[in-house]
């Protein structure tokens, strides 16, 4: 049975002949139908032997599972008691990667409540899209990171509560000097209560939000890092991405607590010295972060050495071969690629660093099946390139959005990818099937770029493409067509740069910039980027 009263998810999950077929046939895979996550990782620590092991570090404070618990808790009442908040109610997150932000989230999922976590360097107007679909009541949000989300409420009164945190978790609801009160009861979920929207940004610039329920993020755990990751008590988790992506979620905190093993957050944003001078004072043995930063670290590894670290997860983006072997030289570790989606929650397709074959991103993982398909559904021969179709035990459910049908069709889901798999089954990727650009590991939706840039006066038309890129893996490129009395010199590409960076997340603003005359389009006005990529 439902606990969540609130029913403005679940009313807007798509309709049943647009869900995706689940697979959940292996015995792990075998879910109660009442089912609260952070009560399976968390509260249920102490019986697993994790209770007094390590699970969150930073510079100046560990806390252990059973610790964590009690902060968790605490926050838990803040939300039910002090707020009144109601399972199935809507909670924002915002803060960068800190022990704080994981409290807040797990507290936010153990409540019965839906986290809506939101990435850090989101600008104003970002925030009030995500905050117009998921209708939040209540925010919890970094000290550091207030001004933005102050500015996204002004014209939005239903978000009418924020409460203030410190990296270290210290919020609102802990008061000083108190002896630990009796430990919460999770709420008492039903496996397909929802626990979370992630957000993603597609080629329309507009924000999806991927509906994922409890048995969702548990049915992840029981996949890619059982048969691939492994983690053990003993490891210590370091990496890059930010919480609010699901693929920093699973692997900075939930993958983490379901082998019980501990992450150490940063004070500041990892550069790639920092990142590896953390992994050997800390003596990490897991990381994460995209190729990008691998290559940037590899100097650095071969200077300093990578310490106890074992292995090393790339994904968010394409990984060259020549980054793999880069890294390989200088840390003598092979490189964990993997492709996942924020709508699949995270890794499907991956191969544990005995089984890789060069330039192949891996099999597909227990747990989920994946083809090549035409455009009409069917497989293609091997060696042949298409588009990848993936089921599984998760799959994508966007949060009353018409764009569904584009994801999912006959149970398969569709992450717009491009891929050939060659006779023992590893799978190659070839490109993006869609305008998405991935650089340095993140998305950017081309029309979100294009839509800031013509917010500037001097802006008559432009076109956004992601341009190929040794460094990044590729960059954001924008052809401007200037209004009269304009120069396309250097100083305008400063200030549209500049204009980009304060109108939405700085990584979103375009690296090179072409004024043209005119851009490509069809006849009904329709602009043709694959003219621009050609170009």
């Amino acid at each position: 049975m439902s606990a969540q009263v609130d029913r403005f998810v679940h009313e807007r999950l798509p309709p049943p002949d647009l869900m995706p077929r689940l697979l959940l046939d292996a015995p792990e895979l075998q879910f109660p139908a009442q089912l609260n996550l952070v009560e399976e990782l968390l509260d249920k620590a102490p019986e697993k032997g994790f209770g007094d092991r390590p699970m969150l570090r930073s510079s100046g404070l560990t806390l252990t599972y059973a610790q964590a618990r009690e902060r968790v808790d605490a926050i838990v009442r803040m939300l039910t008691q002090d707020l009144g908040l109601a399972p199935g109610n809507r909670v924002l997150l915002r803060g960068g990667n800190s022990i704080g932000l994981a409290l807040a989230w797990l507290a936010v999922v153990k409540a019965g409540l839906v986290a809506v976590p939101t990435m850090p360097l989101l600008r104003s107007r970002e925030l009030g899209d995500i905050i117009d679909k998921a209708q939040p009541a209540v925010a919890l949000c970094e000290l550091k990171l207030l001004d933005e989300l102050d500015l996204a409420r002004l014209e939005r009164p239903l978000l009418r509560t924020v409460v203030v945190f410190n990296a270290a978790g210290d919020a609102q609801a802990q008061p000083a000097n108190a002896a630990p009160p009796a430990p919460v009861a999770a709420c008492p979920t039903a496996a397909e209560d929802i626990a979370l929207l992630a957000f993603t940004s597609g080629t329309t610039g507009k924000p999806k939000a991927a509906i994922h329920t409890h048995r969702d993020v548990l049915a992840a755990c029981e996949t890619w890092p059982r048969h691939v990751l492994r983690p053990t008590p003993d490891d210590i988790v370091v990496g890059s991405p930010p919480l609010a992506f699901t693929f920093g979620l699973g692997g900075l905190l939930i993958f983490t607590m379901w082998g019980g093993a501990s992450v150490h957050f940063p004070d500041a944003p990892y550069t790639p010295e920092t990142m590896v001078r953390t992994i050997n004072d800390v003596g990490a043995t897991i990381c994460y972060t995209a190729p990008t930063f691998y290559r940037q670290m590899a100097p650095f590894a071969r200077q300093h050495g990578v310490g106890k670290l074992r292995l090393c997860v790339s994904a968010g983006e394409g990984l060259p071969d020549a980054t793999r072997q880069l890294w390989k030289d200088a840390s003598g570790i092979e490189m964990t690629d993997g492709i996942g989606a924020t709508e699949m929650f995270h890794i499907f397709i991956s191969s544990p660093p005995g089984e890789v074959r060069r330039g192949a991103i891996g099999k597909v993982v227990p747990g989920y099946r994946a083809k090549v398909v035409d455009d009409d559904g069917n497989e293609v021969p091997r060696g042949t390139v298409g588009k990848l179709a993936v089921m599984g035990a998760t799959g994508c459910k966007y949060l009353d959005d018409p764009r569904q049908a584009n994801y999912v069709k006959a149970g398969w889901n569709y992450p717009g990818d491009a891929f050939h798999q060659d006779e023992d089954g590893y799978f190659f990727f070839d490109a993006r099937a869609d305008d998405m650009i991935i650089t340095s590991g993140y998305n950017v939706g081309g029309p979100e770029v294009e839509d800031a840039l013509l917010r500037h006066p001097a802006v008559a038309e432009c076109g956004v493409i992601g341009k190929p890129d040794e460094a990044r893996g590729m960059i954001v490129k924008a052809f401007c067509v200037l209004k009269p009395g304009h120069n396309g010199d250097h100083v305008m590409v400063k200030a549209l740069q500049d204009h980009v960076k304060a109108s939405i997340a700085p990584f979103k603003y375009p690296r090179e910039i072409e004024f043209v005359d005119s851009l490509p389009r069809t006849e009904t006005g329709k602009l043709q980027r694959f003219r621009l990529r050609q170009a």
